[in-house]
C-alpha cells in the first residue's frame, strides 16, 4: 500500500460514494475500485460496506481512515518543510477570516509582507467566526483571524489583536436627544433591535441575547439575521436598532447610522489570531505572525 492508494481510500471515505470519489480525483470509477480491492486484499479484511449508491466504512475502515488522515498530513508537512530548508520564502499562505477583520487588519499587513517577501502569495478564506475555525480544524487554512466574545477558550496558540466594547448602532433619523451618547442595559427594552445570530449544532446563538437573559433584560426583537451587511442596512433604514462590537461597521460604513454606547454592557470582543499549535507552521506563516507584534 502506497501514499497514492491512501489517497484514494481517504478521498472514497470523505465523499461516501466511489463515483463521486473517481471524479474528484480526476480518474474513471473501475481504476479507482480496483486500488480499493487492493487494498482491501493486502490487508485481509473488508474497509467498506457496499450500498447501491453509497459506502461506508466498516471497523477497520475507520481505524485505516483515522491512521491514512494522520500520515497524509505528516507526509505534507513534511514536504512543505523540505521545500522551504534552505530556500528563501515561497509558496501560498492560506489564511481564513471574517470579512470585518479582514477589513480592519489584512490589507496593510499583507502589503507589507509582499513588499518583503515577494514569492509568497495569499489566499482568503472568509466565513463567520466557526466557519473560520472549522477552516483550521480542516487544515483549509494555517491562520485564522476570528472575532470572539473575550470568555470564549479556544485550543489554538493565539495573539490577541484587540478588545473591544459592544455599543448600540442607531438610525440617524430616529429622534434621538444628541446629547444622550450612552445608555444602560435596562434602556434596550424601549428600543426595538435588529438581532445578529448565528446558527451552530445547537441550534441559535448569539451572545448579547444570552447576556440580555441574564441581566434580566427583556428585548424587542424585530428582526434575526446571520449578515452584519444586513443588520447595518435594517439599522440605515430605520427599521431597529443593532448591538454589535464597534469595528464591525469598518465595511458598512453609512451616513445613516449613529453609535451610543452602553455603560454596563457585560461584553467584550476580542480579536485574535489563532493557528494550530501541533501542526508545524510554514517559514511563511511564522514570519506573517511577526507581522502583529
Amino acid at each position: 500500500m502506497d501514499i497514492r492508494q491512501l489517497r484514494y481510500f481517504v478521498t472514497v471515505s470523505n465523499e461516501g460514494q466511489i463515483t463521486r470519489a473517481a471524479k474528484k480525483l480526476n480518474m474513471a470509477q473501475p481504476p479507482l475500485s480496483q486500488q480499493l480491492k487492493l487494498i482491501e486484499e493486502e490487508l485481509g479484511t473488508s474497509l467498506f460496506i457496499r450500498n447501491s449508491r453509497s459506502v461506508e466504512l466498516t471497523e477497520a475502515g475507520m481505524l485505516l481512515y483515522q491512521r491514512a488522515v494522520s500520515i497524509l498530513n505528516q507526509m505534507e508537512d513534511t514536504v512543505m518543510e523540505v521545500k522551504e530548508t534552505g530556500d528563501g520564502l515561497r509558496g501560498q499562505l492560506s489564511i481564513g477570516t471574517a470579512k470585518t477583520v479582514a477589513a480592519a487588519y489584512l490589507p496593510e499587513r499583507i502589503q507589507a509582507f509582499h513588499s518583503q517577501y515577494p514569492l509568497v502569495t495569499f489566499r482568503i478564506e472568509d466565513g463567520h467566526p466557526h466557519e473560520v475555525v472549522k477552516f483550521l480544524e480542516d487544515r483549509l487554512v494555517e491562520l485564522a483571524f476570528v472575532r470572539f466574545v473575550s470568555d470564549l477558550s479556544l485550543d489554538y496558540a493565539s495573539k490577541t489583536l484587540h478588545i473591544e466594547p459592544y455599543v448600540l448602532f442607531i438610525p440617524s433619523k430616529w429622534e434621538w436627544d444628541p446629547s444622550r451618547t450612552s445608555i444602560r442595559m435596562k434602556d434596550l427594552e424601549d428600543i426595538p433591535l435588529v438581532m445578529f445570530v448565528r446558527e451552530n449544532k445547537y441550534g441559535k446563538y448569539t451572545a448579547f441575547h444570552d447576556a440580555c437573559i441574564k441581566l434580566g433584560v427583556k428585548t424587542n426583537i424585530v428582526c434575526e439575521s446571520h449578515d452584519a451587511g444586513i443588520i447595518f442596512s435594517f439599522v440605515a433604514a430605520g427599521m431597529g436598532a443593532a448591538v454589535l462590537p464597534r469595528s464591525t461597521l469598518a465595511i458598512h460604513t453609512s451616513d445613516n447610522i449613529k453609535i451610543v454606547e452602553i455603560e454596563d454592557c457585560p461584553l467584550q470582543n476580542k480579536i485574535s489570531l489563532i493557528w494550530d499549535k501541533n501542526r508545524p507552521l510554514s517559514k511563511g506563516a511564522q514570519r506573517f505572525i511577526e507581522y502583529f507584534d
